[in-house]
């Protein structure tokens, strides 16, 4: 077999095109003390016995009590518990402290509001490179029923208002757009008063239609990322989608990427234009961003999509 030299970096980034969700790996030191780290290289194996899979890095600081253990939990974080998984991402001295938790049956510890969670028993340790594979025998479970939280490209991302945002693209009506970055500059139509590039909604696969206009427009690779705004105009008559994408790097054939200060003070086609744009800026500046629904006159922010780090496993 020919391999090619790997790139570790690049080798992160395309892991990150597979969406996953979102879990937050719990047990018990041998102290007792209660330890726990943000993974989502997860799997389910087996259904007899029951049993799932969950990666670690043998860098962890959690390795020797995840691995010394006879039991750990696996939590399924829901759509609502960012919170928690940025928690348990950074490198904090005493994280379950900003939490809340409880014990499950055999004592590993779990959080109520996961959309599920398992407690298992340790069955092997597995060998696998730079990581450890932990296989655990399930002894309990809890499914609540709620929705997951998402994670792609970097970002996170909730099903339930990507399927609302994927089914206002569909109407006949609506128009679809994109906020096309290129390395922090936004790719922009017109002379005096600029515009987001789009196009009109069609029967089939709208998402695709919009990534084909970009990509036909600029000449340039493009990427389509989550949804970013929603909204309707013309009285409510038409509706907006508006994605985030990536640009990749070249001059545009047509409009041109504006960032800075150039971005701050450039005139839009109109107000909606200009609050996308204005609420991109911002969000870009302190890296966390949501998805607007609403009108062109008001609406709201859900703040759901935001930096997780680690991309793959914890720590």
């Amino acid at each position: 077999m020919i391999e090619q030299t790997i790139d570790p970096r690049a080798l992160r980034d395309a892991f990150g095109a597979f969406a996953t969700g979102v879990t937050v790996v719990t047990a018990r030191a041998g102290d007792g003390k209660p330890v726990g780290f943000t993974a989502n290289s997860f799997s389910s194996v087996s259904m007899d016995p029951p049993m799932l899979l969950v990666c670690l890095a043998r860098t962890s600081r959690s390795y020797a009590a995840m691995t010394g253990t006879d039991r750990f939990a696996v939590n399924i974080l829901s759509e609502h518990q960012q919170d928690v998984s940025n928690t348990f991402a950074r490198q904090l001295e005493d994280r379950f402290s900003a939490v809340e938790w409880a014990d499950a049956p055999n004592g590993s510890p779990i959080f109520p509001g996961a959309a599920a969670w398992f407690e298992c028993a340790l069955s092997e340790v597995i060998e696998a490179g730079d990581h450890v594979i932990l296989l655990g025998r399930i002894a309990a479970f809890v499914n609540n029923g709620l929705n997951g939280l998402g994670y792609v490209r970097g970002r996170y991302f909730t099903p339930r208002l990507e399927a609302i945002g994927t089914s206002a693209a569909a109407e006949p009506e609506a128009r679809i757009g994109a906020v096309l970055e290129q390395n922090g500059a936004i790719y922009l139509l017109g002379e005096e008063r600029l515009s987001l590039p789009g196009c009109a909604s069609v029967d089939g696969d709208p998402v695709k239609a919009l990534e084909d206009h970009l990509r036909q427009l600029s000449g340039l690779s493009i990427e389509i990322g989550f949804i970013y705004s929603v909204f309707s105009t013309k009285g409510g008559r038409q509706h907006n989608v508006i994605y985030h994408a990536l640009a990749g790097s070249g001059t545009p054939r047509e409009g041109r990427f504006i960032g800075g200060a150039d971005l701050v003070d450039a005139t839009f086609e109109n107000t909606a234009t200009a609050d996308v744009i204005r609420r991109f800026v911002l969000e870009s500046s302190i890296g966390n961003f949501g998805v607007y629904f609403g009108d062109d006159i008001s609406g709201r922010v859900h703040p759901v999509t935001s930096s997780l780090a680690p991309p793959r496993t914890a720590e």
